[in-house]
């Protein structure tokens, strides 16, 4: 299949410089490799002076296109009208050599798939088991891992999560795809990030990511995903694997992205559920408050005090401007 590549990305040209590198180990290379800088020097552009790629193509955007989902939407009008697939991948993943050839391979085994999603290996420790050896540790489909101290609370207070992994309950505060298991199978879902995402051309022929999400974007991908997948089919192939190692240059301040947690999770709760019932709403926010609670927690027992008061400062100020100010949904 002819595919795409579009990596956005902004401040980050050694990690970038990491990522191409794999790329070029690839059992299938792309047929053409969009870049969308937005970033606020040259530094980038000048190292692919120095180090050329096969079928790449650069852009440099100016401040009114600046931002994830301003990027790419950009990257998307410079796609080959020859293209059938479109991959995106975050500027500070490093690839398995085989991750285009299984991402793909998707689309022929579910020729319905409209949008097939990869998986991260470094995040999770798993292990295979019969059944759950701990009340501390989550278990799925022959698997288990680490659960997570805030689902654990959630759990005491009733307000787990209801359904599988990347299908959002009707009170959103889901499982991600970290909660799959790294089994090689494919799972049909909802949701999966962005930045180890694919779709098909066709589909941005109606769709576009929004430009609520400006900036950082955080949570871009869940709405995305959440508005294709009442359209169609989406999957996670849990064989096409990647590292992802969370490059701290070009994040927003804690402050900004507590905030962002608040609206912007509202706001894709609200994407895929647009009328929610009263319960529903209500554990929404008993759920955010615990959350939030557990973040100002970290304030005695992280290393990073300041950053946690911050965030947890940023989710309150965000939650309490839901009152007064909701985010207007884009349909």
């Amino acid at each position: 299949m002819t595919f795409s590549l579009i990596i956005c990305t902004y401040m980050r040209t050694q990690p970038l410089l990491n990522l191409l590198n794999s790329v070029n180990e690839q059992t299938l290379y792309p047929n053409e490799i969009i870049i969308v800088d937005g970033s606020a020097n040259n530094d980038t552009k000048q190292q692919f002076n120095a180090n050329p790629y096969k079928n790449l193509k650069y852009f440099k955007v100016e401040d009114n296109q600046r931002g994830l989902t301003k990027q790419r939407n950009f990257g998307i009008q410079k796609v080959s009208n020859a293209s059938e697939i479109i991959c995106f991948l975050d500027d500070d993943a490093v690839l398995e050599n085989d991750y285009f050839e299984q991402l793909l391979k998707v689309y022929k085994v579910y020729p319905n798939a409209l949008g097939v999603g990869g998986y991260i290996t470094n995040e999770v420790i798993w292990k295979k088991s019969e059944r759950p050896t701990s009340k501390k540790n989550f278990f799925y489909d022959g698997w288990e891992r680490n659960e997570p101290l805030r689902f654990r609370v959630r759990h005491f207070f009733g307000l787990q999560p209801n359904t599988a992994p990347c299908i959002l309950p009707e009170f959103s505060h889901g499982r991600s795809v970290s909660f799959l298991p790294p089994t090689s199978k494919i799972y049909q879902v909802e949701q999966f990030m962005g930045g180890v995402s694919s779709f098909k051309k066709d589909v941005f022929n109606t769709m576009s990511f929004s430009t609520y999400f400006e900036g950082y974007g955080l949570y871009e991908d869940a709405d995305f995903t959440l508005r294709l997948s009442k359209k169609g089919e989406l999957y996670v192939n849990t064989a096409a694997r990647l590292s992802h190692y969370h490059d701290e240059s070009g994040r927003p301040n804690k402050f900004k992205y507590g905030k962002m947690v608040a609206r912007n999770g509202w706001y894709v709760w609200r994407v895929k559920y647009s009328n929610p019932s009263f319960k529903s709403k209500l554990k929404w926010n008993l759920t955010f408050i615990v959350l939030m609670k557990l973040r100002f927690l970290n304030v005695l027992t992280s290393k990073n005090k300041m950053e946690a008061l911050t965030e947890g400062f940023g989710r309150f100020f965000g939650w309490l401007s839901l009152i007064f100010n909701k985010p207007k949904i884009e349909r």
